[in-house]
């Protein structure tokens, strides 16, 4: 049973959670809310409106209840459902269940059962995304408004970040629910392009990919004169780099090909950089932080491409993803339920890989890659510490793996090596062996298939803990094999299409859609 963490000792907490239960379609005013008509009529006159509803597509991202409660301490929007995602591909391990929350999860219960609310709540997120996107394409004019000319620039980017909002909630759909992808005939999710269509049936693969793939293009297009004025934003970059990983998804060989030219052009955009040492992880001398620039904790680091400026005005605490993560603040991850790396993951990474440094030895925690500055145990009350959703050594790793994909030896070794070369140190007395040379040498030596396997290995590695592993796994096809240390399934193995790695479509879906397996 799950136990919210109000008290501890004599420290009371009281968390009002923001939420709502209602269907994602119910859009009838209460009190001053306007009609998505009503904004239409008055975006005619000033489109500039309509970025007060994109930044609430951005602020649903990262605020609490969004998924649909008002006391489930697993819902804050993105990072809820990438701690989801990287317990369901094995990498994360749920090491305590003192309060509980996960456990379905850990266990593979709530992907099995329809009925239980956290199969719905990532599903009443993304659906309220989509209709939140539509409402701003519906005062534009609609999916295919005419947008040209000078006088509509300001239009174009709105158009643009809503069509990418619209395609990054699909593309998270069509990989939480559902097994594989099929033939292009199997059916998916209930698609809405506009804010007045009745219940839907479900989509075929093909079409949902086809949105996705039609939003993510045109909203390149449209923002490509665009210069966002904070990172929470999506810009052209962000929509090229959810454009690689649903086309890496889908992964025909002409969507490859297009995977090694987006991801090509912003591994040279200007501004960002791969993250440097003193960034990967925390250095600690006699007890000190000697590197403040670490603990993956702030939006300017130059490998972050998309990501989100938390201050106090935000209002998180206990509820967050630092408090499920982050020992060093006051919440779960503290006080009981740890979450650690998969100790088969953490044996296979090199003796001359930084990122061996950024998990404890002992536990598994990762001590030194994600933290509050202050690095006091449960010390972190009110979240200054900021999300990351993109970086741009997934773009590096698209890279690699679509041309491993594509047998292009010799580019994905170039394109591994970007990385790998700021990861791998000669170590003292083993410079033969160790050091960028010798991993380059290694490469050398392995074979396609071999080399793809290596660079989904170093994938895991790279983002542990940032919800992308639980991709590689569908697009690759992946089996999953728990480490010894999981307390639920040790040692097992699930297959990439296995009711255990995919939610079912929830419940209330079900019983609310008459039209969803027409």
């Amino acid at each position: 049973m799950k136990k919210n963490l109000y008290i501890i000792g004599a420290t009371v907490f009281s968390l009002f959670l923001g939420g709502c239960s209602e269907d994602f379609l119910d859009v009838k005013p209460s009190g001053s809310e306007i009609t998505p008509q009503q904004l239409a009529e008055a975006a005619k006159t000033d489109p500039g409106l309509l970025n007060g509803n994109i930044s609430g597509l951005y602020s649903t991202m990262y605020n609490t209840g969004t998924g649909g409660t008002n006391l489930s301490h697993d819902d804050f929007g993105q990072k809820s459902w990438d701690i989801y995602m990287d317990m369901l591909s094995s990498d994360m391990v749920l090491a305590g269940v003192t309060y509980g929350w996960y456990s379905g999860v850990a266990r593979y219960q709530d992907t099995q059962d329809y009925t239980q609310n956290e199969g719905y709540m990532p599903w009443r997120y993304y659906y309220r995304i989509i209709f939140g996107a539509n409402t701003v394409i519906d005062a534009l004019g609609g999916t295919d408004a005419n947008l040209d000319g000078e006088d509509k620039r300001e239009q174009r980017h709105i158009m643009g970040q809503a069509k990418a909002m619209r395609a990054y909630a699909y593309f998270y759909l069509s990989q939480l629910y559902a097994p594989g992808y099929g033939t292009g005939s199997e059916k998916l999710v209930p698609i809405y392009t506009n804010t007045e269509v009745p219940n839907q049936p479900r989509a075929t693969t093909a079409e949902v990919y086809d949105l996705i793939i039609d939003d993510l293009t045109q909203a390149i297009e449209y923002m490509s004169d665009f210069n966002r004025l904070t990172k929470d934003q999506v810009d052209a970059n962000v929509a090229k780099g959810l454009l690689s990983y649903a086309l890496s998804a889908r992964g025909t060989n002409a969507d490859l090909q297009k995977v090694v030219e987006l991801t090509g052009e912003v591994m040279t955009a200007a501004g960002y950089r791969v993250t440097n040492e003193g960034e990967l992880y925390g250095k600690i001398a006699n007890g000190v932080l000697t590197n403040p620039q670490s603990g993956f904790n702030n939006v300017a680091t130059p490998s972050w491409m998309w990501g989100v400026d938390l201050t106090l005005a935000n209002g998180l605490d206990l509820v967050s993803w630092w408090g499920q993560v982050d020992y060093y603040t006051y919440s779960y991850a503290w006080a009981g339920d740890p979450k650690t790396i998969d100790n088969g993951l953490q044996a296979s990474i090199r003796t001359d890989d930084l990122r061996r440094n950024q998990f404890s030895l002992t536990s598994g925690r990762p001590l030194y890659k994600f933290f509050d500055l202050g690095r006091k145990a449960g010390g972190q009350r009110q979240i200054t510490t900021d999300y990351v959703y993109m970086r741009i050594e997934e773009m590096i790793l698209l890279n690699a793996e679509a041309n491993a994909r594509l047998g292009n030896v010799d580019a994905a070794k170039d394109a591994l090596m970007m990385l790998m070369s700021k990861r791998i140190v000669e170590i003292a007395g083993s410079e033969a062996t160790t050091g960028p040379d010798a991993y380059e040498a290694y490469l050398d030596g392995l074979t396609a298939p071999a080399l793809l396997n290596e660079i989904i290995l170093q994938t895991r590695i790279e983002m542990w803990g940032e919800g992308k592993a639980y991709l590689a796994v569908k697009r690759n096809k992946l089996n999953v094999t728990r480490g010894t240390n999981h307390l639920f399934f040790p040692g097992e193995t699930f297959a990439w299409d296995s009711d255990e790695l995919t939610f079912e479509i929830p419940q209330a879906e079900v019983l609310n859609n008459p039209v969803l397996n027409d």
